[in-house]
């Protein structure tokens, strides 16, 4: 079942008695113990009917006390053991799981990793309880995400701006839903975020940005492409090398898919996996660059990775080699 589910269920007031939620997307996991904590009960029933515990610090004969409580002045309690991949003898809460209260909820979130799933009680787990798998979300789903964020909220976002938070934040979901906010903050009374707005309120430059320099790339054009890195230069948090040749690797990985893909450029993002907003920088670099100087750039980028790294070469400015690496790429 998946996150929005469980809340809508939620909202209905339509309640299991414990649910499991794990995997490698803590923002779901945050999602949901947020809605847990802040909805389920009201004020005056959570001070006497919430309890929450932290898993580093929990003992179990502690949790299954509470969940076995009846409450008080409510007609249910609300039990959320956040971080439980840190909690001893978590398998300890099978007694429980068996036999749980009606009158308890019981929100176990296991962040960032997930249960072995030969064990038996993994097996008890996914049987007895209501059991969220949440993952990561592929880079590529990142825009469509956004833009559903976005308008569940009752806002629209550009697709350079979409392009602009992405390219900046990578897949960090929490991170880019707060910075959402910090800009839906300060639109007064406009529902439509621009790339001025990523610009003014989460500190992207619109003209010098990682997406700006795949775009410069794809036009081979050079000295764009060194304004660009001198202004990372001149801004380490901008675009820290880190982020710069993942995306770089990213971009030139669709490019090569882009001579197997067949169609217009609608059919051809959806073969590659891009919206299609962004595809022409994609179809225009695989007219720049020859198949197999992709695979040459696509090979240098490894190998500029390893150095800046430290790996195969003396410790140099990551300026200087992206610069290098640039220039070897517009041969």
């Amino acid at each position: 079942m998946s996150v929005d589910k469980v809340i809508s269920d939620w909202k209905k007031n339509q309640f299991k008695p414990v649910y499991w939620i794990e995997g490698d997307e803590e923002y779901y996991v945050d999602q949901l113990v947020k809605y847990a904590e802040d909805h389920i009960l009201s004020e005056s029933e959570a001070s006497f009917n919430l309890t929450v515990f932290y898993g580093k610090d929990a003992a179990w004969p502690d949790v299954l006390n509470a969940c076995k409580k009846y409450p008080m002045f409510s007609d249910r309690q609300v039990v959320i053991v956040k971080e439980a991949q840190q909690m001893k003898d978590v398998d300890k809460l099978e007694s429980y799981i068996q036999a749980p209260l009606a009158s308890t909820i019981l929100l176990i979130a296991f962040k960032d990793k997930k249960l072995d799933s030969r064990t038996k009680f993994a097996k008890l787990v996914k049987d007895k309880t209501e059991y969220i798998l949440t993952k990561r979300l592929y880079d590529n789903a990142l825009p469509e995400w956004v833009n559903q964020m976005v308008s569940a909220m009752g806002y629209t976002i550009s697709p350079k701006a979409n392009s602009l938070i992405v390219d900046h934040i990578g897949n960090d979901l929490s991170r880019i839903k707060n910075e959402i906010d910090k800009i839906l903050i300060n639109l007064g009374t406009r529902k439509a975020i621009t790339e001025e707005d990523v610009e003014n309120y989460v500190g992207i430059n619109k003209e010098f940005n990682v997406f700006e320099l795949q775009s410069a790339i794809a036009g081979r054009n050079l000295l764009k492409s060194i304004r660009i890195i001198q202004y990372f230069e001149a801004n380490p948090k901008a675009a820290p090398i880190q982020l710069v040749l993942p995306s770089l690797y990213s971009f030139f990985s669709k490019v090569y898919m882009v001579y197997g893909a067949s169609g217009g450029e609608d059919s051809i993002a959806k073969q590659i996996g891009v919206g299609p907003y962004f595809v022409k920088n994609y179809v225009q670099a695989s007219k720049t660059f020859r198949f197999n100087e992709v695979e040459q750039i696509l090979l240098l980028l490894h190998q500029y990775n390893l150095k800046s790294l430290g790996i195969g070469a003396a410790r140099v400015e990551d300026a200087a080699l992206l610069k290098e690496m640039i220039a070897k790429i517009m041969m």
